[in-house]
């Protein structure tokens, strides 16, 4: 008889594999649904501003089924740097935190990681984790984000992988530890409980498939995912042609001053794997943008997931075939101990920018349109009894990019959550900070143009009844930020200005990066808008008339942007008179010059 030298995860049944996939996505999933409805900070519990997901015993990542692809692509980071620090020190019971950049595997300080092992027949076979951006960690400013800092010792407090819970006994030491270390200490008790209960019943629905397949069963269809993601990426990269295909995004100040910082990267496709080099990205900077690597990793995992087949799974089988360079001391891998807590979002959105349009060149039907950049403070003050609110202006998120076949979201989730991020209810705010939103609605003729146009951004207002510190943090108001692509136009910059005691005829503009206290006033935030994909003479005349009537587009740039004219009334096409201008415009532009 023939041996049969296939691995363990080679000959499990397909059937089989992909049962276990769907239900490990179901746990991770299912955690998120016990955070939701146990933590106590509204960043949680109304927006969704964690991840759960689900490694093996090594560390490699098999479901990031809940959450934000900018916490969950470098999950195995976290957990790779536990299994170094305490190698055979692992035991039933024990639950891990962690959040530090430079030791830990973590992205940036706020986003605390909770990990907690998962055992069969005494033996380690996974790990159950939420990975969840914490209100407040202590550092310069209340609410983790200071644009003030120029190392990470003004950021928060750092934590190397420790034992949280050891043999089933928690550190009260530790925990005490943590409630001195920041400003909101009634939520980071909720807060990491809940963490701690959703990993309990990951771990416990992890354990039952273990249960019913056996350990050594579950163990080889946790190789199977792996490999069968595996194959199917390097079946997608054979698809595009060999080459070197580069994209630049950039900064243009360091948080302090104004200064270019290149964000440099060409992808080579070889066959089945594909090779990301930074090279030629600008050096770290002195504010709170530099990347870490685990951060730049994620951004980059974002980057190729959704740029190819939404059908592949994304587990870190998936990218096995993607090597990254990430220069050290570069802004894109921050040599200790440069300041990074900015780094999930800028240059996060930067990274996925320019991979997206260096793998464009390669497939431009995939092509995506630039996001407009997030231009909104947090904000803070204090209560009567002297404990600190945090508020996320999260109302003033922008508008998504186009791309073939959709347009961009006028609103949604920042790109590094690629929508994963809920945006709060505005009476919910009201009811839980001294603050009445008094607009947010969407902008009208900001979108990017195309035959699928960007998100428009919103208008959004808010005015505050207290003292309070802003803490600013904006790349989408200097310039256009959401490129067009493949024809299509830039959406518009954003604006920002404050308005003290509520005197509209004085408004204040705000620095792109600062902390400001403010006396009782409003906030006005116009949020940059999405690019278009496409040329916007191909837009279908429909959907033109749909944005006019909605206010995304003015009847005026309608015809002179879209080539679509209103009958006088503005509810309908004049077809005749837009057959004309579509027509003109062709004819100009297939004239020689």
């Amino acid at each position: 008889m023939m041996k049969d030298d296939r691995s363990d995860a080679a000959r499990v049944d397909p059937v089989t594999l992909a049962l276990v996939q769907n239900r490990l996505d179901h746990i991770a999933i299912q955690m998120g649904w016990v955070m939701i409805r146990s933590a106590r900070s509204p960043i949680f519990n109304q927006s969704h501003d964690f991840s759960c997901f689900i490694t093996d015993s090594r560390g490699n990542l098999i479901s990031q089924a809940d959450g934000i692809p900018i916490h969950t692509g470098g999950g195995g980071f976290a957990v790779r740097a536990l299994l170094e620090k305490f190698g055979e020190n692992i035991n039933p019971g024990d639950v891990y935190l962690l959040n530090d950049p430079y030791e830990a595997g973590g992205n940036h300080l706020p986003d605390y990681v909770i990990a907690r092992p998962v055992f069969a027949d005494s033996q380690l076979i996974a790990f159950s984790c939420n990975r969840a951006h914490q209100s407040d960690i202590g550092g310069g400013a209340a609410g983790t984000y200071n644009p003030e800092a120029t190392e990470i010792f003004h950021e928060g407090l750092r934590l190397p992988p420790l034992y949280l819970v050891e043999k089933g006994k928690l550190r009260e030491d530790l925990w005490h530890l943590i409630m001195l270390n920041t400003r909101c200490p009634d939520l980071m008790d909720g807060d990491l409980r809940a963490m701690m209960g959703s990993t309990e019943i990951g771990a416990q629905q992890i354990g039952s498939i273990a249960t019913q397949l056996g350990t050594e069963a579950t163990i080889s269809c946790f190789e199977g995912i792996l490999d069968h993601a595996d194959r199917l990426m390097r079946r997608e990269i054979l698809s595009v042609p060999d080459g070197e295909y580069c994209g630049e995004e950039n900064f243009d100040n360091d948080c302090f001053e104004a200064v270019n910082v290149p964000i440099k990267v060409k992808i080579t496709i070889r066959n089945d794997t594909l090779t990301v080099d930074f090279a030629g990205t600008g050096d770290q900077i002195k504010g709170f943008k530099n990347s870490s690597l685990a951060n730049t990793h994620s951004a980059v995992y974002t980057a190729v997931a959704s740029f190819f087949d939404h059908g592949i799974p994304r587990n870190e089988g998936t990218f096995r075939c993607i090597d990254i360079n990430a220069p050290l001391g570069s802004v894109v891998n921050a040599r200790f101990p440069a300041p990074v807590t900015m780094c999930t979002v800028f240059p996060a959105y930067e990274i996925i920018h320019a991979c997206w349009w260096a793998l464009g060149t390669a497939v431009p039907d995939r092509n995506c349109a630039g996001w407009g950049k997030s231009s909104f403070p947090n904000t803070s003050g204090k209560r009567a009894d002297g404990t600190t609110w945090v508020m996320y202006n999260w109302g003033a998120l922008s508008g998504a990019g186009a791309v073939k076949g959709r347009d961009g979201f006028n609103q949604i989730g920042p790109l590094i959550t690629l929508g994963g991020l809920t945006i709060p209810n505005a009476e919910s705010y009201e009811r839980l900070y001294p603050a009445r939103v008094l607009r947010q609605e969407f902008r009208c003729d900001t979108a990017g143009a195309g035959q699928y146009r960007g998100g428009s951004g919103v208008d959004y207002e808010v005015a505050f009844e207290e003292p309070i510190e802003h803490s600013f943090r904006a790349e989408g108001l200097a310039r256009d930020t959401g490129r067009g692509v493949e024809g299509g136009h830039d959406g518009l910059r954003g604006y920002a200005r404050v308005i003290p005691g509520g005197d509209r005829q004085n408004p204040v503009t705000p620095p792109d990066y600062g902390l400001w206290k403010c006396q009782p006033g409003e906030l006005h935030i116009n949020s940059p808008a999405g690019g278009g994909f496409g040329d916007p003479m191909m837009r279908d005349p429909e959907l033109v008339l749909r944005d006019v009537r909605d206010q995304i587009v003015s009847a005026a740039a309608a015809r002179q942007i879209y080539g679509v004219a209103l009958t006088e009334d503005g509810c309908s096409i004049d077809t005749a008179t837009t057959a004309g201008l579509r027509v003109r415009r062709e004819t100009m532009n297939s004239s020689p010059s």
